[in-house]
């Protein structure tokens, strides 16, 4: 199949129809706005839904229904907005329901700017909402990578019936790649997918041995009950730590003497740095974690060899990935933290002159 180059907030838009999303809601703002552009586009030519909400908060509580249905829906925001839906998505999370959220995010706190950030991983995996619960966050670091974790992101929701977020930022939205996309799915496939949720979702009530009723929410008044309910989430949980987490590991070897800990966007720029070092003959490895939640503690403990003197975090926040970098690594060589905020992006440069100073 031929590449195509288009913008990441476009491509995410048409891996997610193509993997059978068919339910689309959401509010405009900047900088993702040509993801719901591109949905109010497509949607209607492949038999889907979209509806432009009134407000961030409608958008997420039609997903709730939406996906209490049994249906592929998805949404997309920006930080901001983002922070609007996290009652929803806690409900969402609580109902262990399956759903596909989009964060483009852009500079911050309150309205910010909108150039790109790493700001909202606090939000994104430690819980944005009330109460004890887990997103599984997928963090792209191309536009190639954008689209297929939109594939990736209606699969797991489906298996682990749990809310997924694609935690990317403004420069992977507006750049634009050539992306070659996955088969799109059949109609046939599609239906498939909603027959796998007859066990649990709400159906319409029927004559005969199809008659059920479900009922999905997340309101236990017995805290006997929700102790009950939240203990099983977290088992779930485990599984998803166990099975889910994907990490990528770039020049790791024996010889290095720093290990960088970048995600996203930010990582492509370490990549840059590390290749410039390389060429003087310095040894720096880079861990990047693809899967936010689940962390991949482990890959990053493997990656500290007998040389590694120094652990460098890279993050365009004030050092949010810091903490779990540091329970990986457990006080066996120190961490360092740089970045930048406001939307500003470090340079390649900027990398190589921070590490260059480890050596």
């Amino acid at each position: 199949m031929a590449k195509i180059l288009m913008k990441g907030n476009e491509a995410v838009a048409e891996a997610a129809i193509r993997s059978g999303c068919r339910l689309y809601f959401a509010y405009p703002i900047t900088p993702q706005s040509e993801l719901i552009e591109y949905m109010a586009k497509m949607m209607p030519k492949v038999g889907g839904t979209f509806l432009q909400a009134e407000s961030e908060v409608a958008a997420i509580n039609m997903v709730y229904g939406a996906a209490g249905a049994g249906k592929r829906v998805m949404t997309s925001s920006s930080s901001p907005g983002i922070s609007l839906k996290q009652e929803g998505i806690s409900y969402i999370a609580g109902a262990e329901l399956p759903a596909v959220i989009v964060n483009v995010q852009r500079g911050g706190p309150g309205l910010g700017d909108i150039q790109p950030a790493q700001a909202d991983y606090f939000q994104a995996v430690k819980g944005g909402g009330h109460g004890d619960y887990h997103l599984i966050v997928l963090a792209p670091n191309s536009v190639q990578e954008f689209a297929d974790m939109a594939s990736d992101a209606f699969d797991l929701a489906d298996k682990y019936r749990n809310p997924v977020m694609i935690l990317s930022d403004g420069m992977l939205g507006q750049m634009m790649e050539p992306v070659e996309f996955k088969p799109a799915k059949t109609q046939e496939e599609i239906n498939t997918l909603g027959e796998q949720h007859t066990a649990w979702c709400i159906c319409p009530n029927a004559d005969g041995d199809a008659k059920h009723h479900h009922e999905i929410n997340s309101l236990e008044l017995d805290p006997s009950v929700l102790e009950k309910h939240v203990n099983h989430m977290y088992e779930k949980y485990a599984v998803v730590e166990k099975n889910e987490v994907r990490c990528e590991t770039y020049n790791v070897s024996d010889d290095n003497e720093v290990l960088c800990v970048a995600w996203g966007s930010a990582s492509r720029i370490v990549k840059s740095a590390i290749n410039e070092l390389k060429k003087e003959g310095k040894s720096v490895g880079l861990i990047r974690p693809i899967t936010l939640w689940p962390y991949p503690y482990e890959a990053i403990v493997k990656a500290i060899g007998p040389k590694v003197r120094q652990v460098y975090v890279f993050e365009l926040n004030t050092g949010q990935m810091l903490d779990d970098v540091k329970i990986a690594v457990e006080g066996r060589v120190p961490v360092k933290f740089w970045g930048k905020v406001g939307g500003i992006v470090f340079t390649p440069a900027e990398i190589q002159e921070k590490l260059e100073a480890c050596f």
